[in-house]
């Protein structure tokens, strides 16, 4: 039987890149540490660090392992917190993913009625793209997460969304031109490489690939950009709702992407995380 101790250990290494900075972060010394690999060794009968240089690799083997330890781990941690919040320890605790302007516009509402109604709970977030969001999940390191896509059917991936909203696309411009293809010849502006493969894919639909001359992922650098008229970019209801500035001209185009709410692992959720999820779809979908 694996031993969570080891599971832990083996995690941290793979975290760390290093036995010193393992022991480190876990506050044990470095031959407890590599005890504890050594046993997780003999317990799984598999060859899981090797010596490099003068420190130590994963085998892949090990590889495989660490990301399964992770995210055990991280199931346990967040098992441990809620329970010592049922149990009245200490505050529940909830860690929320989300891309930027769900976290400016959709979160901000549940939060406070979430602090009304459960004033100890804590919210911890963070700001990160669906694709890094889903990984974060699998691993144990979000409880839950704000995502979208633009399919009508939810990816079949061990995930379990539930649909919050529509958000329609925008073009953003300083001249005429109410379809991408109008803006075929012109510059655009892209933010990082997550980001732009929404547009990429887009503008294909379309007929053509853009071509990218600014790249950012501000939605305040990318509107002043276009309002300087040094290129076109697409931007999201959501994003225009956060911040938007004057003199840029806005057409609502014909694609809409599906925001929806994501967790890992098999229903009930951990009391904390159930609350905000409740309160999260009740402001959204009112």
């Amino acid at each position: 039987m694996l031993d969570l101790v080891r599971l832990r250990v083996l995690a941290a290494v793979a975290a760390h890149g290093s036995v010193t900075a393992a022991a480190e972060a876990l506050h044990y010394t470095q031959p407890t540490v590599s005890h504890h690999l050594a046993r997780l060794e003999a317990a799984t009968g598999a060859k899981l660090v090797r010596k490099y240089g003068r420190g130590i690799r994963l085998t892949p083997e090990g590889e495989m392992l660490a990301r399964r330890a992770a995210e055990i781990v991280g199931r346990v941690d967040a098992a441990d917190a809620e329970l010592a919040a049922v149990v009245g320890l200490r505050a529940g605790r909830v860690r929320v993913g989300a891309f930027s302007s769900a976290l400016s516009e959709l979160v901000p509402p549940a939060a406070k009625e979430l602090r009304r109604d459960h004033p100890n709970l804590e919210l911890e977030l963070t700001d990160v793209h669906p694709r890094v969001a889903v990984e974060q999940l699998r691993a144990g390191e979000l409880d839950l997460a704000i995502v979208f896509g633009y399919d009508e059917e939810s990816p079949d991936d061990g995930i379990r969304y539930t649909y919050l909203r529509d958000d329609p696309i925008h073009l953003l411009s300083r001249r005429t031109g109410q379809t991408l293809a109008d803006h075929r010849d012109s510059d655009w502006i892209a933010g990082c490489v997550n980001c732009r493969r929404d547009l990429l894919e887009h503008c294909a639909t379309a007929g053509f690939t853009p071509r990218i001359a600014f790249t950012s992922d501000d939605i305040v650098v990318q509107q002043a950009f276009v309002r300087a008229g040094l290129g076109v970019t697409t931007m999201p209801g959501l994003a225009l709702r956060a911040h938007r500035i004057a003199g840029v001209r806005t057409t609502e185009l014909p694609i809409v992407r599906r925001i929806q709410l994501a967790v890992y692992g098999d229903p009930p959720d951990p009391p904390a995380t159930r609350a905000f999820i409740e309160t999260l779809k009740r402001v959204t979908l009112g």
